[in-house]
């Protein structure tokens, strides 16, 4: 049984999924997008999950999360609680790109993008649902245009003079699909691809 938990975008994701013999099914999701509500609404949505699955945490013998990119507040939500679920647990937690859990949704040459703010979008290159390209951040006009189609979130993939494929946000399969290695979690590196907006102030610089 596995946790999954995503909060790169503003769809706050939490779900359950079932890996066995080879086989994922997901036995719960439950999402919420808001991109103000991260902190508000990831713990009851992670109840709620596990609540449809019909399991309790104990139950869970691995988390997977997204680790971006993302903007800093709602990615360190999302890791934060994952890492603590882990630790609580003592079971392995899983860091992976949350574009690539998009992209393992899509066949052929597709583009993936997400809201970065600043008028720019995260972005990366998939072809038959493996990366290629990126993750990177750029404004519309700079990233590769080139795909065949594009995905991701719909305000920003409207951007793009591509056709749509339908496949908007990370959901749990495609997070529990992405993990490189069962075996051996990777490092929980946040994805923000920009420094932060924060600055220390000159006094502490020096």
């Amino acid at each position: 049984m596995i946790l999954t938990i995503d909060t790169a975008t503003p769809a706050v994701s939490a779900g359950v999924v079932s890996r066995a013999d080879g086989f994922v099914t997901t036995l719960a999701e439950r999402v919420t997008v808001d991109a103000r509500a991260h902190a508000e609404q990831l713990t009851p949505n992670v109840l709620g999950a596990l609540s449809d699955a019909g399991i309790v945490v104990d139950d869970l013998q691995a988390v997977v999360v997204g680790c971006g990119p993302g903007p800093f507040t709602g990615l360190r939500v999302g890791m934060a609680s994952a890492a603590a679920f882990g630790h609580a647990l003592g079971i392995p937690v899983h860091g992976v790109c949350s574009l690539d859990a998009i992209g393992i949704q899509t066949r052929g040459d597709v583009l993936v993008v997400t809201d970065a703010r600043r008028r720019e979008v995260y972005w990366a290159r998939y072809r038959d649902g493996v990366r290629v390209h990126g993750p990177a951040v750029n404004t519309p006009a700079d990233v590769p245009a080139d795909a065949a189609a594009v995905a991701g979130s719909p305000e920003h993939a409207a951007l793009f003079e591509l056709p749509r494929v339908d496949a908007v946000y990370p959901n749990p399969a495609g997070l529990v699909a992405v993990v490189a290695d069962w075996d051996a979690p990777a490092p929980l590196v946040p994805l923000y691809l920009r420094r932060p907006d924060a600055k220390p102030p000159a006094a502490v610089r020096k």
